[in-house]
């Protein structure tokens, strides 16, 4: 069975045993985390989200993505130009169930983002 989950702005259809990289999350390598936010799972469509449902998902490991490198150049009158270099961090994750009901009994943490208000409040 597959599901379509909403996580860091994107939208994946995953199945149990799929790696995927998502964008950072708060959670060390081992640990398990769960996403709520599920658009879809088998035949079922929500409306936004289906309520009930979950994915379940091991943390591999936190990563970065491939170096990213901007060059501007202006010629004209100003010769300048400028470099710069991105390399976006990313957690990789291992797709363990797929639940379409009982999500709030799992006792799994759920997933949340680097760089939100809800973790920078869990940290303080």
């Amino acid at each position: 069975m597959f599901a379509v989950l909403k996580t860091g702005g994107k939208q994946y259809k995953v199945q149990a045993g799929d790696v995927l990289r998502v964008e950072k999350l708060n959670a060390a390598a081992g640990d398990k985390v769960q996403f709520n936010d599920i658009l879809m799972v088998g035949s079922t469509l929500g409306a936004p989200m289906i309520e009930g449902a979950c994915v379940q998902a091991e943390v591999i490991d936190q990563i970065k993505a491939d170096k990213v490198i901007t060059f501007v150049k202006r010629r004209r009158k100003h010769s300048s130009q400028r470099t710069r270099g991105h390399r976006q961090q990313l957690t990789l994750l291992r797709v363990t169930d797929v639940l379409e009901k009982g999500a709030d009994k799992t006792g799994v943490k759920a997933a949340i983002g680097a760089r939100t208000k809800v973790a920078d409040a869990a940290e303080a």
